[in-house]
């Protein structure tokens, strides 16, 4: 039996809800893929991420404009459907459906390396199917992490980033290095496409600040304050990984064998021994265990309003437990998708995401564009740039960058939309019907069954 809606309470200010997309965003990834990054990018991390930094601020305005146009779930598909065309705002969901796969997978990949890489007798595919386990189990039984846990969380995160970087500049000084230096920024073996290669992959670590979004009903003066938000939580992130990676990357050069799925567990051992190796592995898993619970339910929910609203099978995808009231059967196969990681790698497994993740800021920023054209917002010299430059340029940048990741990515992105193209013709019966729309609203509901 379903209860009446009811509505939020606007509490939340500028304060909460960007603490709220800094524990989204989850700020120790950056030392989680700095070995996946730092050979692609011609060992010049940093660069990488500050050209990374570049090309989100142009989308994190561009979100934020959105936010302020339509204060709505939804995003990318949502801004796509009332701007462009509802056929492509479709496509550009599913391409985003493809991010809400496979981010537990990399989440559950990430902590299953470090700890291999801490105890190497332990095969990896047993800590991925333990990580898969622990996040199932926890998500159908419906327990969620409080806004304290996820406070308590970020700052242990920041506390382990802040020892790491200490540490790392201490260890540079001590064998006679300077801690201030260009080397970690290029090199004789960095180049451009190297760099965009690596700005590619360091775009995951942002991926996130548009999850600001989904506090707009309960946070006062939404239209201003999300907007803003969403670019702060961008650049403070941008900061937070512009740093650490410049000390990491101070360390890693002067190493001479590189783990590239543990890189920063070596740093972290070189500069600190086996007690802040064994800290800075504690507080990653915990990071991702937490990251993979919210990833693993995000997912989950996704499915199960595309179920509810008929755009997936009702019966499989709108199931809900009668006793846990939560979508089981889409948390159980989030986790079985999740055992793909067991055959793949860090990178190329962030490089998928990303195809979905450059695919949605790419329509975000053209987005922009489209809607003030319809609204003819182009009468001074600043509309035109904010309104038609700055997106235009974010939306060259986004593609370029989508343009850098490796052929496997593009080549299992391409029949991901594919098959998606092919799905919304029979949901559209050859496009004589107008697509399903999804509610993302959690006001919809659905009478538990089973």
């Amino acid at each position: 039996m379903s209860t009446p809606a009811t509505r939020l309470t606007r509490t939340l200010t500028l304060g909460p809800v960007v603490l709220f997309g800094l524990a989204y965003m989850a700020p120790m990834i950056v030392l989680g893929t700095f070995g996946s990054i730092d050979e692609p990018s011609g060992r010049a991390v940093p660069t990488s991420y500050a050209l990374a930094l570049v090309a989100m601020l142009f989308t994190a305005v561009s979100y934020g404009r959105m936010s302020r146009a339509f204060p709505v779930a939804g995003s990318a598909y949502t801004y796509t459907r009332r701007t462009i065309d509802g056929r492509v705002g479709f496509l550009v969901g599913w391409a985003v459906l493809l991010d809400y796969f496979f981010i537990p997978t990399v989440i559950w990949l990430i902590g299953a390396t470090f700890l291999n890489s801490e105890f190497p007798s332990v095969p990896n595919w047993i800590w991925i199917v333990a990580f898969i386990i622990i996040t199932t189990v926890v998500n159908v039984l419906g327990i969620k992490l409080a806004a304290n846990a996820n406070l308590l969380l970020t700052g242990l995160q920041i506390l382990v980033l802040i020892f790491f970087v200490v540490l790392s500049l201490r260890h540079v000084g001590s064998t006679g290095g300077s801690i201030f230096s260009s080397a970690p920024f290029g090199n004789s073996s960095t180049t451009l496409s190297a760099v965009a290669g690596g700005a590619a992959l360091a775009a995951y670590s942002f991926l996130g600040f548009d999850a600001i979004t989904t506090l707009t009903e309960e946070t006062k003066e939404p239209t201003k304050t999300i907007p803003k938000a969403i670019v702060l939580v961008t650049i403070i992130g941008g900061v937070i990984f512009l740093v650490t990676s410049y000390a990491a990357q101070l360390v890693a050069l002067g190493l001479h064998s590189i783990n590239v799925n543990s890189e920063a567990l070596d740093i972290a051992a070189q500069i600190g021994g086996n007690l802040f190796s064994a800290f800075f592995v504690a507080g990653l898993v915990i990071t991702q265990l937490a990251s993979g619970i919210a990833a693993q339910a995000s997912a989950a929910r996704l499915l199960f309003a595309m179920g509810r609203d008929n755009v997936l099978p009702r019966k499989v995808f709108g199931f809900l437990h009668s006793k846990f009231h939560t979508p089981v059967i889409n948390i159980v196969a989030i986790g079985v998708v999740g055992l793909i990681g067991i055959l793949n790698s860090v990178s190329s497994a962030v490089s998928l995401i990303n195809f979905g993740a450059f695919t949605a800021f790419t329509f975000v920023n053209l987005c922009v564009f489209a809607h003030a054209l319809r609204e003819r917002k182009f009468g001074s010299v600043g509309q035109i740039l904010a309104n038609g430059v700055a997106p235009l340029i974010g939306a060259a940048v986004d593609i370029w960058l989508l343009t850098q990741l490796d052929y496997r990515a593009h080549l299992l992105g391409v029949i991901w939309l594919i098959l998606g193209i092919l799905y919304l013709t029979y949901l559209t019966r050859g496009f004589r019907r107008p697509p399903p729309e999804v509610d993302f609203t959690e006001d919809a509901e659905l009478t538990p069954t089973g």
